[in-house]
Parts: structure tokens; C-alpha cells; sequence
């Protein structure tokens, strides 16, 4: 299991500030039946450690972002596994400045202007179930306009929904 050096650095941090030294040879004694875990404490690691454990928060943070940037250890999403599928790890600097410009042409973000005075009912139906309000949630929605209803939406979708409710009596633009 691999963990980020930031998290490895703060749980270390915490479980050392929590613990004794006497405390702490207790735990290293107990866990050597563990694989890893070294039977010998090495003074310069112990040094270390005992250095760390009395760094304040603030300092820790400042260790680990200078760990990161001399080991050059890139930062890590903390989502996991279910963050979604990896980006390849040997792709070019240049086609990853080409993604987030490509992202910003086809999301956007969809906002109600104005409507008919008419076709308010039609409207706050159609509010409540695109965006899955009550119907009391979508009545206020629909009179506080123009609000945003929606955010980074595909071009696609977004011209669905202006045309929707274009053809309801309302305005919407895409921002």
C-alpha cells in the first residue's frame, strides 16, 4: 500500500508526538515479529525521528514539501483507487497543458437569466427535476434568477437544457 509522503510524514509526527520515547521502545520491541520493523534501531534514523517528533505542524508541512521537491516526488491525489481511471505516468509536459485548455472550451457553466412571467410554473417543474430539488427549493431558485444552475456541464447537455427551457419561455446562457 503506498501512501503519500505528506500523510506518512503526519501520521508519524502524530503517533510520535503522542508517545513517549519510553512509550515508543515498548512499541518497537512488541512489533519485531512484524516484517517491517528492524530488529536494530539505527542511531542516525532514531536521531531523526526524535528530530521530526518535535517539529510543530507547520514545520512538518515545510519538511515534507521540501522532501518532495529534492526527491522529486510528485504530488498525489488522495481519492485512491476510486478516483477514477490514472492519467499515464510517461506522458509529455505538452499534452498535459493541452488537456485543461481543451476542458475549458467544451465545459460550461449553464445560468438562468429571466423567464416568461407566464411559463413560471413550466419552469419550476422543469427546475425541480433537472436539478432534483423539492419543489419549494425550485420555486425559490427560479425567483431568485438570474442564478447558476448548473457547473461544468458538456456542450452537448448545455444546448439540450438552453433548448429546453428556451422552448418553456426561459432564458438561459452559457458561460
Amino acid at each position: 500500500m503506498s501512501f503519500t509522503c505528506q500523510t506518512a510524514a503526519r501520521s508519524c509526527a502524530r503517533s510520535l508526538r503522542s508517545s513517549s520515547s519510553l512509550r515508543t521502545s515498548t512499541i518497537i520491541q512488541r512489533n519485531t515479529s512484524r516484517r517491517w520493523v528492524s530488529t536494530e534501531v539505527n542511531p542516525k534514523v532514531s536521531g531523526i525521528v526524535e528530530q521530526i517528533s518535535q517539529l510543530t505542524l507547520l514545520e512538518t508541512a515545510e519538511l515534507v514539501a521540501s522532501l518532495k521537491s529534492r526527491l522529486n516526488i510528485p504530488d498525489m491525489p488522495m481519492g485512491g483507487f476510486a478516483a477514477g481511471p490514472a492519467a499515464p505516468a510517461a506522458a509529455p509536459v505538452e499534452e498535459e497543458e493541452a488537456a485543461p485548455a481543451q476542458q475549458e472550451k467544451t465545459l460550461f457553466n449553464l445560468k438562468l437569466e429571466s423567464f416568461e412571467t407566464g411559463a413560471k410554473p413550466k419552469i419550476i417543474k422543469e427546475i425541480k427535476s433537472m436539478l432534483g430539488l423539492s419543489l419549494v427549493d425550485s420555486k425559490k431558485f427560479v425567483e431568485s434568477a438570474p442564478k447558476l444552475m448548473k457547473e461544468g456541464v458538456p456542450k452537448d447537455e448545455a444546448e439540450k437544457i438552453i433548448a429546453t427551457l428556451k422552448e418553456l419561455g426561459g432564458k438561459v446562457s452559457m458561460e
